[in-house]
């Protein structure tokens, strides 16, 4: 039966990998491969084990992994609500309004410092929501827009590695306790920053973004069907300081981040059903700009892959499995800094959350490691390589149709050369911060 886990745990990521191709959602293979690793194991009767490696009944080791699972996945449909929330009320046109440059490299710059900020205070994936709605209104050609997007998702991947609630990768080591939140920010501010800034360095200078955008901007309130409305600066800062408090609320309380996430939620949302959109205001649209609508706008794929996918590394990791791994790897590769930035490569290739949710299960470190710390970094970063190595790559992709092959030959590169520029960084800097 530890073949079968194995051999359905590789066919499932197989699966995940070649979603595209095969145009099958990967929530489907990550579902089925969780419960059929499970399944195994208990057909099997082989044995399941904590995180201390003490031998535990299988259903007691199943609700840990569960808990821990519904931690990340209680704390992204809090966050993803509080987003949706504010887009209703149109709250990030309080940002996008103030964009009037026509100069490419102006733009570049802009929409790059945006994307790695916004990606640090929501997250990647939100943020290249907010890009790709500013975009389309401010520059109408698409063959103009994609190469701003695309650099976007790199600054958008960059920024959400120094943050605890920027990427799910950081999200996932920050609940597991593998990280804090200053340890991250101080080790990985710097090394983030390089990471934006060298490749929107390089692609100020490239052909496509000289000169001016081709056609009038039209910029206002009311651009491309928007409506302003009276709710929106109110929202955005409300739902803004909402997500920032999650952290502090961790550190003074000491409890799990999805807590203080509810809280923000319950706050942002009560805000919600109290303030006017605009005047006169007709509560029977009260509905349209609801927290209950807002929920209904949440990715639940993305919520169920994860479960499926983290359940699945469970299943692996609770056999022992990936501490046979990492024991493998410091044999045959003694250093693991090399293995880590494999680990960022392979992860422009691979679904990042798998591959660090395997990393925490085969190493066994203090909080703020500098290990952990590299991983959060490359495993946030990587994807970049690959317009479908991450999840605001995924988007991007989807909403402006931007084909595979055009990102590898005009992007990777320069992706690659801000990954690795930031990853030495890192290991310059990290002696000096541990």
């Amino acid at each position: 039966m530890l073949s079968a886990v194995i051999i359905t745990f590789l066919v499932g990521y197989t699966l995940i990998v070649f979603e595209h191709p095969l145009k099958l959602d990967k929530t489907v293979p990550a579902l089925l491969m969780a419960a059929l690793c499970w399944a195994f194991i208990s057909w099997g009767e082989l044995p399941s084990f904590n995180y201390h490696m003490e031998e535990v009944e299988l259903k007691d080791s199943l609700l840990h992994h569960l808990g821990s699972t519904a931690e990340i996945l209680f704390f992204l449909i809090g966050a993803m609500t509080i987003i949706e929330l504010i887009e209703l009320h149109n709250g990030f046109s309080i940002i996008t309004n103030q964009i009037k440059t026509r100069n490419k490299a102006k733009l570049l710059w802009i929409i790059s410092i945006m994307a790695f900020f916004l990606s640090a205070t929501l997250d990647n994936l939100a943020s290249i929501l907010v890009i790709v709605s500013l975009l389309r209104r401010i520059v109408p050609r698409r063959k103009e827009r994609i190469w701003f997007l695309s650099m976007a998702v790199l600054s958008a991947n960059a920024g959400g590695a120094w943050s605890p609630i920027g990427d799910v990768t950081t999200t996932m080591l920050w609940i597991n306790d593998k990280v804090s939140t200053i340890g991250l920010i101080k080790n990985l501010i710097l090394p983030s920053i390089v990471c934006m800034l060298v490749p929107t360095f390089l692609a100020a200078r490239m052909k496509p973004f000289r000169g001016d955008i081709t056609a009038t901007l039209n910029l206002g309130p009311d651009v491309a069907g928007e409506k302003k409305l009276d709710s929106s600066k109110t929202m955005f800062f409300v739902g803004i300081s909402g997500l920032i408090f999650v952290p502090i609320f961790k550190t003074l309380t000491h409890l799990p981040p999805y807590m203080g996430m509810m809280l923000s939620l319950a706050i942002v949302w009560m805000v919600a059903e109290y303030i006017k959109p605009y005047t006169p205001f007709d509560n029977k649209k009260r509905y349209y700009f609801s927290a209950q609508r807002a929920m209904t706008k949440i990715e639940m794929p993305s919520i169920l892959f994860f479960l499926g996918i983290l359940l699945a590394v469970a299943a692996v990791e609770s056999l022992g499995i990936l501490h046979t791994l990492a024991d493998q790897l410091d044999t045959y590769i003694p250093n693991r800094d090399v293995v880590i930035i494999l680990m960022g490569m392979f992860s422009a290739l691979f679904d990042n959350v798998p591959l660090v949710a395997a990393s925490m299960g085969m190493y066994d470190l203090p909080m703020d490691d500098r290990i952990w710390h590299f991983i959060a970094y490359s495993a946030g970063t990587g994807g970049s390589m690959m317009i479908i190595g991450s999840a605001a790559g995924v988007a991007a992709m989807g909403m402006e149709k931007i084909d595979f092959i055009w990102y590898f030959k005009r992007l990777s590169f320069l992706a690659f050369m801000g990954f690795i520029s930031g990853a030495g960084v890192y290991l310059l800097l990290a002696p000096y911060l541990h």
